[in-house]
C-alpha cells in the first residue's frame, strides 16, 4: 500500500493538467522517436557505404518508425566524423546531409519532384482516411498504427527512389535547419536547384488533394444508416 500510495503522490505532483501541454509533450516524444529511428537507419546505411543497410532497410525503418511513433504519442556521432573526415558535405560520394533531410536524385527536376510529393502525400492521406473511416472496411481497433506504418512502407518502396519520400514538412524542414546550423552550411538550401521548399509546400498541396479525392469518391457516398433497413423492407415486399 505504501508503494502504491507513493506512486499516486508522485503522479499527483507531476501530472500536467493542461490538455494542450500534454498534447505538446506527447507530440514532442512521438516526433523524436520518428526522427531518431528514421534517421538512424539512414545514417547506418550512408556511413557504412551501404554495407550495413540499403534503401529497403531505410524504408522499412521509416515505416516501422511511424508505427512506433504513433503508439508512443498518438550530437552527430563519432562514426559520422570518421566517415567524412570532419568535412560535413551536402553533395559528393561522402555526403552526409541526406541523413537528416531529403534531396532529389540527379535526374529529378523541381517540377517533377513537386508532382512526386503531391502524388505521394495524396496517396498517404487517402490511405489514412480509409484506415480511419469506420464506415469503410477499417482495421481492428488498436492496429491503426500498424496499418499506417505498412502504408508508409509501401509508398517508400514504390515512390521513394526520386527523393526519399519526405511526405511531411516536419520530416524535412526541421532536420534541414539543424544541418544548416550544425556545420553543413547554406548549401543545404541551395542543393538540388533550391530543392528545400518542395518537401515543405508540395505535401500541403498533396494532403488537400488527397482529402478531397477520398471525400468526393468514397466518403460522401456511404449509405445513410437508415438505408440498409429500408432496402431490406423493400426486398421483403
Amino acid at each position: 500500500m505504501g508503494y502504491i500510495g507513493g506512486l499516486a503522490e508522485v503522479r499527483g505532483r507531476l501530472q500536467i493538467r493542461s490538455l494542450l501541454a500534454r498534447q505538446c509533450l506527447a507530440e514532442f516524444l512521438g516526433v523524436f522517436v520518428l526522427m531518431l529511428l528514421t534517421q538512424g537507419a539512414v545514417a547506418q546505411a550512408v556511413t557504412s557505404g551501404e554495407s550495413k543497410g540499403n534503401f529497403f532497410t531505410m524504408f522499412l525503418a521509416g515505416g516501422l518508425a511511424v508505427t512506433v511513433a504513433i503508439y508512443v504519442g498518438g550530437n552527430v556521432s563519432d562514426a559520422l566524423q570518421n566517415y567524412t573526415g570532419g568535412n560535413l558535405t551536402v553533395t559528393g560520394p561522402k555526403e552526409t546531409a541526406s541523413i537528416f533531410a531529403t534531396y532529389p536524385a540527379p535526374y529529378l527536376s523541381l517540377k517533377n519532384g513537386f508532382l512526386d510529393q503531391v502524388l505521394g502525400t495524396g496517396m498517404l492521406i487517402v490511405g489514412i482516411l480509409a484506415i480511419l473511416d469506420t464506415r469503410n472496411k477499417g482495421v481492428p481497433a488498436g492496429l491503426e498504427p500498424v496499418a499506417v506504418g505498412l502504408l508508409i512502407l509501401t509508398i517508400g518502396l514504390s515512390m521513394g527512389a526520386n527523393c526519399g519520400f519526405p511526405l511531411n514538412p516536419a520530416r524535412d524542414l526541421g532536420p534541414r535547419l539543424f544541418t544548416y546550423v550544425a556545420g553543413w552550411g547554406p548549401e543545404v538550401f541551395s542543393a538540388g536547384n533550391g530543392w528545400w521548399w518542395v518537401p515543405v509546400v508540395a505535401p500541403l498541396v498533396g494532403a488537400a488533394l488527397g482529402t478531397a479525392t477520398y471525400q468526393l469518391l468514397v466518403a460522401l457516398h456511404h449509405p445513410d444508416d437508415s438505408e440498409p433497413a429500408r432496402d431490406i423492407a423493400v426486398a421483403r415486399l
